[in-house]
C-alpha cells in the first residue's frame, strides 16, 4: 500500500498531519511544536513567517544594523563615549567633509575612478560573455565558465600580489617587451592609474561576467537567426536584438562593480602610487589614527555610501527604465 491510499500517513481524508517515524515523529508529535512551529504552519502568514524570518535577521544583524552603528557615530563628538557621559550629538564631522578640498578631491577622483572602471569591464567582459554564452557548445558551456572562475578562487591579496609581479620592473610583462625588442628599458607600469586601474579591473571582473553571461545566455537564438535571415547585419542585429535583450545583465553588472570599485581599498593601497589617492584611504586614516577621529572616518564613510548608492540608484533608473524590455 502507497502512501496515497494510507490516510494516517499521507493525512488524506481524516485531515490529520502526516505521521513521521524516529525522533522527527517525536517531534512533530510533541506539544512544543504543535504550539510553536506546528501552528504556525497551519496558517498561510505563518509559513511565509518563518520563510523570512533567517533572511530578514540576516540582513538586519548584518548589514543594517552595522550602517545604523556607523550612522550613530558619525554624529557623535567622540568614541567610544567615556565612562559616565552619554555622548553629544554633532554635524560638525559632516561639515568637515566640505570644509577643505583636500578631502573632497579624493572623493570624486573615487567616484570617476570607479566610473572608468565600471565601463572598461563591460567593454572588455561583454564579448567574453557573449562568447561563452552563445558561440561555446552548450556541452562546454559549464566547463568554459568554469576555467574563467578559476582565477576568483584565489583570495584579493594573492590576486593583487600577483598583478604586482606581472607589472613590475622585471615582471613578465616588461620581460615581454624586452625580448621582443619593442623597449630598451623596463616601462613603469607599477604604481600609477594604470596598475590601478589594471589590478581593480582584474579583481572585480567576476561581478561583471555573471550578471551579463545569464541574460546573455537567456535570448532566444530564434531571435537573432530570424533577423539574419531578414537582411539585418551583425551590428543591426546587436543593437536591436542584443543589446535590448541584455539591458538587465548589463545594469546589474555595472551596478555591482561600481558599488564595489566605490569601497575597494586593499588593491590601491598595494597598486597605487602618491599620486593616485582615492577615498577610501582617507577614511582608513581616520580609524587607524586617535580614537576622537573615528566619527569624523563614519561621517566620510556614510557621506560615500549614500553618494555611491544615490549614482547607482540613477543608473538604473536611468538605463533600466521600466521592467520591460523595448527594442530600439
Amino acid at each position: 500500500m502507497n502512501d496515497r491510499d494510507n490516510p494516517a500517513r499521507s493525512g488524506g481524508p481524516t485531515g490529520n498531519a502526516p505521521r513521521y517515524s524516529g525522533w522527527i515523529g517525536r517531534l512533530a508529535g510533541s506539544s512544543a511544536y504543535r504550539f510553536s512551529i506546528g501552528m504556525l504552519a497551519q496558517s498561510r502568514a505563518g509559513r511565509l513567517a518563518m520563510l523570512l524570518a533567517v533572511p530578514l535577521l540576516w540582513i538586519v544583524v548584518f548589514h543594517i544594523g552595522p550602517i545604523f552603528q556607523l550612522a550613530r557615530i558619525s554624529f557623535l563628538q567622540q568614541f567610544p563615549i567615556p565612562a559616565g557621559s552619554s555622548g553629544a550629538y554633532t554635524w560638525a564631522n559632516y561639515q568637515i567633509f566640505f570644509a577643505d578640498s583636500v578631502y573632497f578631491v579624493p572623493f570624486v577622483r573615487s567616484l570617476i575612478f570607479s566610473a572608468c572602471v565600471t565601463l572598461a569591464a563591460l567593454v572588455i567582459v561583454y564579448p567574453v560573455a557573449y562568447y561563452v554564452a552563445k558561440v561555446v557548445d552548450p556541452r562546454r558551456r559549464t566547463k568554459a565558465l568554469l576555467l574563467l572562475l578559476v582565477p576568483f578562487w584565489a583570495g584579493e591579496l594573492i590576486r593583487t600580489f600577483s598583478v604586482i609581479m606581472l607589472l613590475a620592473n622585471r615582471g613578465a610583462a616588461n620581460v615581454l617587451m624586452r625580448e621582443l625588442g619593442l623597449i630598451d628599458r623596463p616601462i613603469p607600469l607599477l604604481y600609477n592609474y594604470f596598475s590601478l586601474s589594471f589590478g581593480v579591473l582584474y579583481l572585480i571582473a567576476l561581478f561583471m561576467l555573471l550578471p551579463l553571461y545569464a541574460a546573455i545566455e537567456k535570448i532566444p537564438s530564434h531571435l537573432v537567426d530570424a533577423a539574419a535571415d531578414l537582411g539585418a547585419g551583425p551590428l543591426t542585429r546587436f543593437r536591436r536584438i542584443i543589446l535590448p535583450l541584455s539591458k538587465d545583465g548589463i545594469v546589474s553588472g555595472c551596478s555591482l562593480v561600481f558599488l564595489t570599485c566605490v569601497g575597494v581599498f586593499a588593491s590601491p593601497l598595494l597598486l597605487g602610487g602618491p599620486g593616485t589617492v582615492i577615498f577610501p584611504e582617507i577614511i582608513s586614516a581616520f580609524f587607524h589614527g586617535a580614537s576622537d577621529k573615528w566619527p569624523v572616518g563614519a561621517a566620510f564613510s556614510m557621506i560615500m555610501l549614500v553618494a555611491a548608492l544615490a549614482i547607482a540608484g540613477l543608473f538604473m533608473r536611468i538605463v533600466g527604465g521600466s521592467r520591460s524590455t523595448r527594442f530600439m
